[in-house]
Parts: C-alpha cells; sequence; structure tokens
C-alpha cells in the first residue's frame, strides 16, 4: 500500500490540488522520506511473508533460519539507511530476539533446525559438542507384563544386549552420519527424507 502510494504521488497531488478543501492533505517532503523509509524496511518483509504463506505447512525447524536470515539479510541495516529505517529495523531484530531469547526455547529450535535435514546444526547459536551425552534410563514406575519369550529367555539364556558403551558408540556413528551426508534442498520436503532414512537413523 505504501509502496504504490509512494508510486502514484504526483497523480495523488494533482488531484487533491484541484479541490481546496483537500490540499492540505498533500503529502509534504517530510512525509514522503517516512514513507520511504517504512517502505524499504517492510518491502521485504511483505515479499517473505506471500512467500511464507504460500507453503504448505511450516515447521518449527524453520524459525532459527528464518531469524538468522531476518539479521544477515532481510533486516540487515545498511549503510545507505534513513535512521527511521535504521531504527524500524533494530526494533524488528530486538523485539525478534527478546521473544526467543528463553534457553529452553533456544534448545528447542535448536533440537528441531539439527532433525530437519535441510538445515542441520547451520544454525545452532551455542557451540557444537563433537561427542554425545548419553542419558541415563529412567526406571520403570510400572511392572512391565511378562511375555511367553520371557520365561524362556530366563531358562535358557539369550544373546547379551549390547553395552551401553557400544550403544553411545552406535548413537555417535550414526550422529556422524548425519551430519556428514549432504543437506537436504530447501525445497523438498524433510518429512520424505525421513521416511527413506528411517533404516539408517531409528
Amino acid at each position: 500500500m505504501i509502496e504504490r502510494v509512494l508510486e502514484q504521488q504526483r497523480a495523488i497531488s494533482q488531484v487533491l490540488s484541484t479541490d481546496r478543501k483537500a490540499r492540505h492533505l498533500i503529502a509534504t517532503w517530510q512525509d514522503t522520506d517516512v514513507l520511504e523509509a517504512i517502505n524499504k524496511s517492510l518491502r521485504p518483509l511483505t515479499e517473505f511473508t506471500d512467500a511464507l504463506s504460500s507453503e504448505k505447512y511450516v515447521s518449527v525447524s524453520f524459525v532459527k533460519p528464518v531469524l538468522h536470515l531476518f539479521s544477515s539479510s532481510i533486516l540487515k541495516v545498511n549503510d545507505d539507511d534513513p535512521g527511521l529505517t535504521t531504527t524500524i529495523k533494530t526494533k524488528i531484530l530486538s523485539y525478534l530476539d527478546e521473544k526467543y531469547k528463553d534457553p529452553g526455547t533456544q534448545e528447542l529450535l535448536d533440537m528441531a533446525s539439527a532433525l530437519d535435514p535441510r538445515f542441520k546444526l547451520r544454525y545452532e547459536m551455542g557451540p557444537t559438542d563433537p561427542h554425545v551425552e548419553t542419558v541415563e534410563d529412567a526406571p520403570s514406575t510400572s511392572k512391565k507384563k511378562k511375555t511367553l519369550g520371557s520365561f524362556f529367555n530366563t531358562a535358557e539364556g539369550t544373546t547379551p544386549r549390547s553395552s551401553p558403551y557400544q550403544e553411545q558408540q552406535a548413537v555417535a556413528s550414526e550422529l556422524q552420519s548425519y551430519r556428514q551426508c549432504a543437506n537436504l534442498d530447501s525445497e523438498e520436503d524433510p518429512l520424505d527424507w525421513w521416511r527413506e532414512h528411517q533404516t539408517l537413523y531409528p
């Protein structure tokens, strides 16, 4: 809307100037400067919003990449930006930073992006840790119902299960393999990718 007003400013001024009662509505140069500054800040966001609304679905894994895109490109302050444009961009980025600064939220966003084969660890804010932390299984509060097979396991013995160390190594190997495989194209569906690779990453 603002862009259209700026494009048609001369025609609007000519129409308003013919009506004595409406002449005070003609935009001054200060008004034009303000409109241009607002348009310069918000126009890229409009284009981004249009692209976002055309998506079939948007997952939480997009949040970190979008925030990075805003700060590094769409809302990046340029040397030739007027003061008002700089203020608008800075205010928007500050609002978004405040909105997502909670450590729990950051952890969720990092995990969601890491599990998206299009992004992985590309947008993780904190230092990446090469080792995989092991999480101890919480003891089950309810007694597990025995199956017929469990009686034979007890009587005859079974092949020993993998040790915690072996399980840790397997997880680390899978994670390393996932990180090294090529990133999925940003236009592709990450859920389809996971369905195709579910046997590799159970």
